[in-house]
């Protein structure tokens, strides 16, 4: 629509730069992940041979230690699928967030608390918030992710997926966690950020919003709807997109349940990832949607988050002494 000078009005160019701000990130994205991808072949062969040769001397026990599980479950597609999936996921969850949720809970052990990320957030933690809290990660863990979990059995089967007694080669599994990492950054991105749009986050996003100050549980703690599409779909995408074995899968669930419990635990321990970005994405709600950060950087959607301090403690820290106090806040100003 033009003004009465004959001039594009202003809603149009608003739309025309907006359509192509998003084709040029959409440019961007493609280049890098396509850039990645033809280095990594590239490297792939000689970086995977020298580490083949040290896979090669534990190959035996690896090999071994599944073909027990693979027993187990009485080679069974369906048993390992479905009812296997099920014990690595809740145990790989629980394992990791008891230990956290007794710090969460009783305050101790004390020092632990010097490595929150906002030091005045859930200390101590209110209990009654924490049962809520608690019983929609069980709900989500049983009778919604059930059904999603099925699916993805069948749908892995459809797709030929490997459920043999014989483990993939390291090469071959090193390649599907690339993949796995890729498909999984580009699924929670965009289904994220879907989830933040005016008319979809004050029905359902919302809920795991309710926490500003995150902790581990709180990484499932999410609206049913959500918690298909954001949580389980990303994840479940990879094996299936490269066929895995069910043991990369099985390997890939527990690396996926890591990254979302230590980026929502609260907590800035030393040789572990930095939760930095996503507690910031909890604090301030319009940033940083991602998992790597790649596709915030391309969007421009963690641009408040590179010039705070949060993002210069944004490292994996190798130092006992916390972040906080290696890159401490700034000084308050005096009011006059």
């Amino acid at each position: 629509m033009a003004d009465v000078t004959g001039q594009p009005s202003s809603s149009t160019t608003v739309r025309v730069d907006g359509r192509h701000q998003f084709l040029d990130s959409l440019k961007k994205a493609a280049f890098v992940i396509g850039t990645a991808l033809i280095t990594f072949i590239a490297l792939r062969n000689t970086i995977t041979w020298h580490v083949q040769r040290f896979w090669g001397a534990s190959g035996d026990f690896w090999q071994s230690l599944w073909f027990v599980i693979y027993c187990w479950f009485g080679g069974d597609k369906f048993s390992m699928g479905f009812y296997g999936t099920a014990i690595v996921t809740s145990g790989t969850f629980w394992v990791l967030n008891l230990f956290l949720l007794y710090v969460d809970y009783t305050g101790r052990p004390s020092w632990v608390l010097r490595y929150k990320v906002q030091d005045t957030q859930n200390v101590p933690i209110d209990h009654g918030r924490l049962r809520s809290a608690l019983i929609r990660v069980m709900f989500n863990q049983t009778v919604v992710a059930a059904p999603v979990m099925y699916l993805a059995y069948r749908l892995m089967v459809w797709r030929s997926c490997n459920f043999s007694s014989e483990l993939p080669t390291f090469s071959w599994v090193v390649y599907e966690l690339f993949v796995m990492i890729w498909v999984e950054e580009i699924g929670f991105y965009y289904s994220h950020r879907l989830m933040h749009h005016p008319r979809i986050y004050k029905h359902i996003h919302k809920v795991h919003h309710e926490w500003t100050s995150p902790i581990g549980i709180v990484s499932l703690y999410a609206h049913p709807l959500e918690h298909v599409v954001s949580n389980l779909i990303p994840p479940l995408l990879g094996p299936l997109v490269v066929g895995s074995h069910i043991a990369t899968a099985w390997m890939w669930y527990a690396l996926a349940l890591t990254s979302t419990t230590i980026a929502h635990c609260g907590y800035h321990f030393p040789f572990l990832p930095s939760p930095e970005a996503h507690d910031f994405h909890h604090l301030k709600f319009n940033q940083n949607y991602g998992v790597l950060g790649v596709l915030d950087r391309l969007h421009g959607t963690d641009s408040i988050f590179r010039n705070s301090k949060a993002y210069d403690r944004h490292f994996l820290s190798l130092s006992l002494v916390p972040v906080k106090q290696l890159i401490p806040d700034d000084p308050k100003k005096k009011e006059k």
